[in-house]
């Protein structure tokens, strides 16, 4: 376990590398990979470029002004020094690929391009096609840097160093080194490093780092804390129970870490392209160079190779291949600043596909904290009544006994109940000042034969029903409300041609009243494992229409089977059960219903922006290949006409992290 801890806390190093490979699918890193953990900004990464430069543009000056004596052997050593210190790494990794058995890489295009262009003597062009790559690289390499800094900083919003008490002495101790059990104490103002129970009576906090919003929040004492959220007004003391790396946070980190490595179809498809593509550019390269011998009069090699060339670097697929995955990270990247967590590039194409939305009621569009709507009491008054079920309700810990108690809290202090039991799916009994108090469903009422109004059983409510000493006393009804935008998250859903449905264990007239409101359809009174059949009769009828999807959106531990079902899952909370924000394929944060819409929305945009880079670079490459092989381009237009896609490929990519949802 020791090595994997190690591993978890130092890990972003280690995954930079990896990550970029990733990115750039089957180049294995980029021109600058090796020293790209230095991050961007090296010399060692403008060095070599800058003497290249340098050195290519004396000698273009030379050639124009001093052609007396700038000339063989002395033109191609200068130009050969110009050459090494960019075309050194390439021509290096192309080898190396060789070896691996990977001969056709853009290693090798720009490579043979740039011999075959001193072997024909053209000095300057060899050297700018390998500079221009460099720089094209370069910008690919700040690109994706910034494209993970701001994933990264984003989400990694932990303290290192906490306040530990040892020995009755307040320690200041790095955060890796907290044990489980430990005492931390945390300032007003402080972020909390370590995921952990309050001690404190209470406490404020802010919870933007793991939802994006800023709501305070109070937690009372034995509740979680987790590491990220902000204290906001006095100094509070947490008994630690998780360690650094195994932190709610560090456990979403990680998650952004691995999405990066879930390839979406596109971007498998684009490295298979990659494979057959290049080859064939090698071969017409071939082929115009020597098939035109067999039916030209004047042939000559030496234009005739010119032309093959410059084939050769416009036929090198680099726009594809940068742009295409950065497009991805971007909109990884925009999830994450709108505190939607995808785990993988492939549930950005997938969520685009989505035709039906499956949410689940309580969590998801309700906020799971019930209140009491009204009090009706008959024969006694409201203060009485609410007086005796509170003393009972004392005694439970039930979401509705809460309810009642928040209700009661405002009035008066509590009387005392005795002999209270529990009794389960019906409700309380008990003696409050002198007399048996019943309080819970129309069952426990029937069974006490108690007789009430049977009309109570159909409001849409949950009702918790009152006798006293034997004689209805009256009804309290209960309802868990709406979260602020769930109404208007089901209109946008339908405004974008889903369909949407909700599923819910609470008692179906409870259901119906909900879906009523939101205008959303709906099915109640199910258990978990109806929620999985539900689901699997969704997927069904969308089953005639081909790639046409089921997303479905849960918070509850009983959610995970559905949400594992699901073809994209969805959590809803960064706060929601643990075992749902494990299976699920995206996790919302911010506990915000209408922020599935803004993850449809980003897979969309997402989407139209790698389509766009795909045609851009296909379309020019094609118009410049025929100028090419017509021998009208020379090899200055292909490298920038290739470098000028690349880099136009590159800034759209980086546009989907800086647009408006």
């Amino acid at each position: 376990m020791a090595t994997h801890h190690h591993h978890s806390h130092d890990g972003h190093d280690h995954d930079h590398d990896h990550d970029h490979d990733e990115l750039d699918l089957e180049k294995t890193g980029s021109a600058t990979a090796e020293n790209s953990g230095s991050g961007f900004g090296g010399l060692k990464e403008y060095g070599p470029v800058a003497v290249s430069l340098v050195l290519l543009l004396g000698g273009v000056l030379l050639d124009q002004y001093a052609t007396t004596w700038f000339r063989d052997p002395w033109r191609f050593v200068w130009y050969l020094v110009a050459y090494l210190p960019v075309g050194w790494p390439v021509l290096r990794r192309a080898v190396l690929n060789i070896l691996k058995g990977n001969v056709f890489t853009e290693f090798f295009l720009m490579g043979v391009a740039t011999i075959g262009a001193f072997a024909i003597r053209e000095y300057p062009e060899g050297v700018a096609v390998m500079v221009f790559y460099t720089v094209g690289e370069l910008f690919q390499d700040a690109a994706v840097l910034r494209a993970r800094r701001s994933i990264k900083a984003l989400l990694d919003v932990r303290p290192d160093t906490v306040t530990v008490f040892r020995e009755g002495k307040a320690v200041p101790t790095k955060a890796a080194q907290v044990n489980v059990g430990e005492v931390i104490q945390v300032k007003p103002g402080e972020k909390v490093g370590l995921d952990g129970k309050l001690r404190s009576e209470t406490g404020s906090f802010d919870t933007a780092a793991l939802t994006g919003e800023s709501v305070p929040r109070t937690i009372s004492k034995g509740e979680d804390v987790l590491a990220g959220m902000i204290n906001r007004q006095t100094l509070v003391e947490m008994e630690v129970t998780t360690l650094y790396q195994d932190s709610k946070l560090s456990r979403i980190l990680k998650l952004v870490q691995e999405a990066t490595g879930r390839k979406a179809q596109t971007q498998e498809f684009i490295a298979r392209f990659a494979r057959i593509y290049t080859p064939i550019i090698c071969a017409l390269a071939l082929a115009i160079t020597l098939v035109p011998a067999l039916f030209v009069a004047d042939y000559q090699f030496r234009d005739w190779l010119y032309r093959g060339l410059v084939f050769l670097v416009i036929g090198c697929p680099c726009a594809l291949v940068i742009s295409i995955p950065l497009g991805y990270f971007g909109g990884i990247g925009a999830g994450s600043r709108h505190g939607i967590l995808f785990k993988g590039s492939v549930f950005l194409d997938l969520i685009t596909q989505v035709k039906t939305v499956v949410m689940d009621k309580t969590g998801t569009l309700t906020q799971g904290v019930f209140k009491v709507q009204e009090v009706n009491a008959q024969g006694i008054t409201r203060q009485e009544l609410t007086q005796l079920t509170a003393a009972l309700e004392s005694k439970s810990t039930h979401p509705v006994a809460t309810a009642i108690l928040a209700y009661a809290d405002l009035k008066e202090p509590l009387l005392s109940a005795e002999q209270v039991e529990e009794i389960p799916g019906h409700g309380l009994k008990g003696t409050v000042s002198g007399k048996t108090v019943l309080a819970g469903n129309a069952r426990l009422l029937q069974k006490f034969g108690v007789s009430f109004d049977e009309a109570l059983t159909a409001i849409p409510f949950t009702v918790v029903l009152v006798a006293v000493d034997g004689k209805f006393a009256g009804y309290f009804t209960i309802a868990d409300e709406e979260k602020a935008d769930a109404a208007e998250t089901v209109q946008q859903l339908h405004a974008l041609g889903l369909k949407t449905v909700m599923l819910s264990g609470d008692k179906a007239v409870v259901v119906q009243a909900v879906s009523q409101k939101l205008g959303v359809e709906a099915v109640g009174d199910l258990l978990p494992e109806d929620k999985v059949r539900q689901v699997e009769r969704l997927k069904q009828e969308l089953a005639p229409t081909p790639k046409a999807k089921l997303a479905f959106v849960g918070d509850g531990v009983n959610d995970a089977p559905v949400v594992a079902l699901a073809d994209v899952g969805i959590a809803m909370g960064g706060l929601g059960s643990d075992a749902t924000i494990e299976t699920a394929d995206v996790v919302i944060q911010t506990d915000q219903p209408s922020k599935i819409v803004t993850a449809i929305k980003i897979g969309r945009a997402t989407r139209q922006i790698v389509w766009q880079n795909i045609s851009l670079s296909l379309a020019v490459k094609a118009i410049v290949l025929l100028l090419g092989a017509g021998g009208i381009a020379t090899m200055w237009e292909a490298v920038f006409a290739d470098v000028g896609v690349a880099l136009l490929a590159i800034l759209n990519a980086v546009r989907v992290q800086n647009l408006k949802f």
